[in-house]
């Protein structure tokens, strides 16, 4: 499949905002907590959230989204231009959204909405939007039921490319029906249920039923219908329907999920995945997202990131060196994961409190190792490794080492199996800019990807 294939996301978008503070005494003419030295971060949120992740990725993003003229607007539209993300705003009658949510050790207090719950009056469509639309390689739809999903010429142009373009619709409850065509719509269980409330029960069967009956209504050629920590249920055609778990996630924050499942599947779209494909990766993703912190975990990129490469998924990597403890990395292609493997990344992990693990990408793959590999995509890669006890996040570069990925990282340590001299290390040099570690660790004797394949070479000889 293609790399870094761009991707056009088309939605309302809000300006989310962070206050956290230490909540350690209550209020003494109520019984609540007092925040001290409260500290604010601005994030971009709904489509801009899904936009911005979708860059984060390394893929070219245009959001075609609708700003109030506003201090927020302003703010937002900054966000969005620092994540790499080209806008188009079509412009908005109002206030721009604004959400902040007060927060004291990693827990939501309250939330401040800002701005009128009826969404404002949407611009008109801009040729830039038009020819953004016609051109695009793909497209998400998120939806946040704020009037750009709905806007009459936006929905004519979408269904105008449904055929021959790939196209995500996450639906709102209080949003249009997605236009006929799209190639896969992603409602969350209670969107579905509340979307086809004559449909009983709530089991398996039930969300099967429901994901069919909203595939024929709005003439979609696939619905997953996610479940959080349930995983996702896919329906496409007349077949059984898809169920793809969700890694086991211990706490995390599910703010943002939607965003992140949906703008996975949309770029996997776009680079030519399957559905069926774009969902089992799109679940992973999710679950990374959550295990990092999930919204409240998303960095922005350093001023200095459209200077060099992108190697880090955003989601993978946000919190995670702000967490307390010792962030211990380690990198490589993990085509065929084997016990020598395992083996190495249990030992990274006893290094310290998180690990990493930076994941060759096919393409870096095939510059590597040969046209022949990797056997086993980046995608299905990473879910293997994401599901490892040991590991706690995963990330995909696309360089030919992971120095890029480290330079964002920043780790304590950075831990490498097999039989090197640290001196012999790319990532050594790296490494040394921010004063972290570089170990040798051995691999078990006998297991290698190499002796795996030569293995089952032999073995397809003598069954021939």
């Amino acid at each position: 499949m293609r790399q870094g294939t761009p991707l056009l996301v088309v939605g309302d978008s809000l300006l989310d905002r962070d206050l956290e503070g230490r909540a350690e005494r209550l209020c003494p003419d109520a019984p609540v907590p007092v925040l001290d030295d409260l500290t604010s971060r601005s994030r971009p949120g709904g489509a801009g959230l899904a936009a911005a992740l979708a860059a984060g990725d390394g893929r070219p993003v245009t959001l075609v989204t609708a700003l109030a003229d506003d201090e927020a607007g302003q703010e937002l539209a900054d966000l969005l231009d620092r994540c790499g993300v080209r806008l188009i705003d079509l412009g908005l009658e109002g206030r721009t959204p604004e959400k902040v949510r007060v927060r004291s050790s990693g827990q939501s207090l309250l939330r401040l909405d800002h701005g009128p719950r009826a969404p404002g009056a949407v611009g008109g469509c801009s040729d830039g939007a038009r020819t953004a639309v016609e051109e695009a390689a793909a497209v998400l739809v998120a939806d946040y039921g704020r009037g750009v999903a709905a806007h009459p010429g936006l929905r004519r142009l979408l269904e105008g490319v449904s055929r021959r373009t790939p196209i995500v619709w996450d639906p709102h409850p209080r949003g249009p029906d997605p236009v006929p065509g799209v190639r896969l719509a992603t409602p969350n269980r209670a969107e579905a249920t509340a979307a086809m409330p004559d449909v009983p029960g709530d089991g398996l069967g039930a969300i099967t039923a429901r994901a069919r009956a909203l595939a024929s209504g709005w003439q979609a050629v696939a619905v997953a219908v996610t479940q959080g920590a349930g995983g996702a249920v896919l329906v496409n055609g007349d077949g059984p329907p898809l169920v793809v778990p969700a890694p086991e996630v211990e706490g995390g924050d599910p703010c943002g999920s939607g965003d992140r499942f949906a703008s996975t599947a949309a770029g996997l779209l776009a680079d030519g995945a399957l559905p069926s494909e774009a969902v089992v990766a799109a679940v992973g993703s999710a679950s990374a997202f959550v295990a990092a912190g999930g919204a409240t975990g998303f960095r922005l990129p350093s001023p200095l990131a459209h200077d060099r490469p992108r190697a880090q998924s955003q989601d993978a990597l946000a919190g995670v060196p702000e967490r307390r403890g010792t962030v211990v990395a380690t990198g490589g292609c993990f085509d065929l994961l084997h016990a020598g493997h395992v083996s190495t990344l249990e030992a990274a992990r006893a290094l310290g409190d998180w690990l990493v693990v930076l994941v060759n990408s096919d393409a870096s793959v095939r510059r590597l190792k040969g046209p022949d590999r990797p056997l086993v995509a980046q995608g299905d890669r990473a879910a293997v490794l994401s599901a490892l006890a040991c590991v706690d996040a995963v990330v995909v570069f696309d360089e030919d080492t992971p120095e890029a990925a480290l330079d964002s990282l920043r780790p304590d340590i950075f831990a490498k199996g097999g039989d090197y001299a640290v001196g012999d290390l790319p990532e050594a040099t790296a490494m040394a800019r921010w004063g972290g570690q570089v170990v040798i660790l051995p691999y078990l004797e006998g297991r290698s990807t190499t002796t795996l394949l030569t293995q089952a070479g032999r073995s397809v000889s003598r069954s021939g």
